[in-house]
């Protein structure tokens, strides 16, 4: 690392890979002339935070029946504690993302350091049902503030790779959980469950106390046009157009759609995270079955992030998501019919396919979400739309437990699936606002080969 300009700039395979700075801006030699080394630094930070945070959400479905036993607590009961988890883990990021706009990541991603790596902790010597819920929310504001910074660091950094970047950085949240979960599988006993938490804790604690002192933002005037800098064509969208507040976004219909399409998708890819062991346990399927699902499932939501992310970057990104999401659903729906066949092989690949095509909405929103507001005020918008995960939250978590209860597994996986679906049938009515300065979001993605 170093001051080098060039060097920076050639390490980088980004803003100014093979057909040179998008359009005539050369963001990695900015970057590194405001950081002193390679921006990328800035995404393996946060991608390390995002790791570090992640058992939250993909080690539920592996512990929940440890506590349960441990605690003489019905399952159902621990439902509502993965539905407070999204409910907090979402409504804390608008004012996270407001702070962080405004005054930086740095003092906040070390609160979140301490709920979400003290959230875990405590659950090690949890011992009532309430202690578990005030826990896991604690913590869910921890891992809320930490997403929220990670994926607008993508965006603030790298306007000409959004969807790589933020793919970068929601894989890890995704993958980072595929080390902790065989580990939690093979202690999910009452006698071992106090000593994995603490463990878990901990190195929350530490990545992510790590990561709050490498992050920063850079300078609200470092992407302002020079001398030489060529027109605008080629330039990221969320540069080219103007950059809309959270109150003028609120009054564009394209958000309501969004946000109607994010809590269809949510709920489709909360579903299988949250039920995948117990879903395959209704089946009779073998218990390698079950902790295949649960392991691999991180890693297929994981690796899905991180190439459609990239695809949305070179291709057309609206079909790209139209797609992802048709796929979404029909896998949900195969998944009924292998459980049905107790194929148990055919069961494992579902989930995966299923998790492939449904996680990458952590990457596609925000991507488009700059592509039609802007950058400028990314934090706090993103929030917004991501409060939208409260209802994905509800459906997996309580919804779900109340219509497993009342139709079955079968009939609640093919809703999922139906609701995915529908998000993608949903993406060919999207266009951008108008004031935005954009005729064709999408085209400005494309790269040429």
């Amino acid at each position: 690392m170093g001051n080098d300009e060039s060097d920076a700039s050639a390490a980088e395979t980004d803003g100014t890979s093979d057909d040179g700075p998008a359009g005539g801006v050369d963001y990695a030699a900015r970057a590194a002339d405001v950081l002193g080394f390679s921006r990328w630094w800035q995404i393996a930070a946060a991608a390390g935070m995002m790791a570090a945070v992640s058992p939250y959400q993909y080690v539920w479905s592996s512990i929940s029946p440890a506590l349960s036993e441990g605690l003489d607590i019905a399952l159902p009961a621990l439902g509502a504690v993965f539905s407070f988890y999204v409910v907090f883990q979402s409504l804390s990021q608008f004012p996270a993302g407001k702070w962080r706009d405004s005054r930086g990541p740095g003092a906040l991603t070390f609160l979140a350091a301490v709920l979400a790596g003290g959230g875990y902790i405590g659950l090690a010597y949890a011992t009532s049902l309430w202690q578990l819920y005030l826990l896991y929310s604690l913590g869910a504001v921890g891992v809320g503030i930490v997403y929220t910074v990670a994926v607008n660091t993508a965006v603030k950094w790298f306007p000409d790779r959004t969807g790589l970047t933020t793919g970068v950085g929601t894989m890890a949240f995704a993958a980072g959980s595929a080390l902790v979960v065989p580990y939690v599988r093979a202690n999910a006993t009452v006698a071992a469950y106090s000593d994995v938490l603490r463990n878990i804790g901990i190195g929350i604690l530490v990545v992510t106390l790590v990561g709050s002192f490498l992050l920063r933002d850079p300078p609200e005037d470092w992407l302002d046009r020079k001398d030489g800098d060529d027109d605008d064509e080629g330039l990221a969208a969320s540069i080219r157009g103007r950059n809309y507040s959270t109150r003028e976004m609120l009054s564009t219909w394209q958000f309501w759609l969004l946000y109607a399409m994010f809590i269809a998708m949510a709920s489709a890819d909360l579903l299988v995270i949250a039920n995948v062991v117990r879903f395959a346990e209704n089946f009779g399927l073998a218990a390698l079955i079950a902790t295949l699902s649960a392991t691999l499932l991180p890693v297929a939501a994981g690796v899905s992030r991180l190439i459609l992310g990239e695809a949305t970057d070179r291709f057309d990104r609206k079909r790209v998501m139209a797609g992802s999401f048709l796929l979404a659903g029909l896998f949900r729906i195969g998944l009924v019919g292998a459980g049905e066949a107790s194929n148990g092989a055919v069961f494992v690949a579902f989930v995966l396919g299923a998790m492939f095509f449904s996680s990458p909405l952590y990457v596609f929103f925000p991507s488009l979400l700059a592509d039609y507001y802007g950058a400028a005020n990314s934090s706090g918008n993103y929030a917004v739309l991501y409060t939208a995960k409260v209802g994905g939250g509800v459906f997996s978590g309580v919804v779900a437990g109340y219509l497993v209860a009342s139709t079955g597994w079968n009939a609640t996986f093919v809703l999922g699936g139906g609701l995915a679906v529908a998000a993608g049938l949903a993406t060919f009515v999207l266009r951008p606002p108008s004031g935005s300065g954009l005729e064709s979001p999408e085209a400005s993605r494309e790269r040429p080969n």
